[in-house]
Parts: structure tokens; C-alpha cells; sequence
């Protein structure tokens, strides 16, 4: 089961809420943001609610509920709470924002940092559970597991996993899966941490070279 976490993206100057297990966003801070870009580049504001309650709007989600079968806007209840949208209505409130983002959001959306946050997480459990077995004193595991952790954060530079980029998480997942199998044929925390992380390393510059 994945965990739920509320990730913080970036778009149009400021952090955009997205619930790594649904993938829904917050059209809350994506329409507070975008008004604040909308009004710094001389343009008006746009009201949410107004927008939702446009008949082309309101025509498009309900196509969308019919055609995924799945609920596709959850409003907000009480102040302070997020209105969450499928990622396809998100991608037409950000273009009422600024029509000229179509390419950017369309990319922002559907690059890999969900996947590779659900994945580094998974990754996380099974690197736990290999330390466990292979540890000899099962009551040093709690610190061995929080030593990896912070080591692995400051290898990547990392100061909090939900701001990570796609290339952070993806290197987690791979440093977990090879303490993992190192964790069972090399002893010591130390050992096992520097050949996962030159494996890692290696694995994860291949991948990226070409991407910069």
C-alpha cells in the first residue's frame, strides 16, 4: 500500500499541493499562485468558483467522469482545505491561467516524480526489512536504519523528500535496492553503504548523461 504524502510542486512561481497515491493536485494553490503570476504580469485575476461554474467547464468534467469512471474534482470543506482535481482538469485550469503553458504543463505533469516517489518508498520498506535479517544485534537495527537514511539524504543533497526532483528519488530507489543485496553478502553499515552508493551512482549517471 502506497503511503500518502503531500508533495510540493512548482509552477508559476509557487508550491502546487499533489497527493502522491491519487496523483490530484490542488487547484487551491494552483489558482492563488497563477493570480499572483496572472496579476504581476498586468493581467486579471480569476476566480475559481466563477470558472468551475462555466457551462464549457462544467460540460468537460463531466465528459471526464464518464469517460475514467472516477471522481475527478473534490471541493474544498471549511477554510484552510483544498479543492483536489484530476491531473487532465488541472492541466485546463493552469491553461486558463496562461494559455501559453500548454507544453510546460503538459511535461511538468507527467514527468517521473510520482512514480519514482512511490517507488523510492517501496524501495525504502524492502531495505529495511534485508537490514533486519542481516543484522546480528537486532536491537542496533532502529539506529542502523536511521544512520542509511541520513546518509543517503546527505549523499544526495536532499533536505526534505518532498521537494526531491525525479533525478534525487530515482538515485533513493536505487541506493535501496542495492543495500538491499549488498546488506546480505557485505558486513558492516559502512561497507555496504559506500559500494551500494558507487553502484547506485553508476547506475543513475548512465540513466541521466544524456539529460543533463
Amino acid at each position: 500500500m502506497k503511503t500518502v504524502v503531500i508533495m510540493k510542486r512548482t509552477l508559476f512561481d509557487g508550491e502546487i499541493s499533489q497527493n502522491s497515491k491519487t496523483g490530484f493536485l490542488s487547484a487551491t494553490d494552483l489558482f492563488r499562485s497563477g493570480n499572483s503570476w496572472r496579476i504581476s504580469n498586468k493581467l486579471h485575476p480569476i476566480d475559481m468558483t466563477i470558472w468551475l461554474r462555466q457551462k464549457n467547464v462544467r460540460e468537460f468534467i463531466e465528459a471526464l467522469k464518464e469517460e475514467l469512471n472516477e471522481t475527478v474534482k473534490i471541493s474544498a470543506c471549511g477554510r484552510g482545505h483544498h479543492t483536489w482535481v484530476h491531473p487532465y482538469l488541472f492541466i485546463d485550469m493552469a491553461l486558463a491561467i496562461n494559455p501559453k503553458l500548454k507544453i510546460q504543463v503538459y511535461s511538468w505533469l507527467y514527468d517521473n516524480l510520482l512514480k519514482y516517489r512511490n517507488e523510492s518508498g517501496d524501495s525504502y520498506k524492502k531495505m529495511a526489512g534485508s537490514l533486519y535479517i542481516n543484522i546480528s544485534n537486532k536491537s542496533e537495527f532502529r539506529e542502523t536504519l536511521i544512520w542509511f537514511a541520513k546518509k543517503i539524504k546527505e549523499h544526495l543533497n536532499v533536505i526534505d523528500w518532498q521537494t526531491a526532483s525525479e533525478k534525487q528519488l530515482y538515485h533513493r530507489d536505487k541506493i535501496h535496492e542495492y543495500v538491499s543485496l549488498f546488506s546480505d553478502i557485505v558486513r558492516g553499515k559502512e561497507q555496504v553503504f559506500d559500494i551500494s552508493v558507487k553502484r547506485a551512482d553508476e547506475h543513475v549517471n548512465e540513466k541521466y548523461k544524456n539529460r543533463g
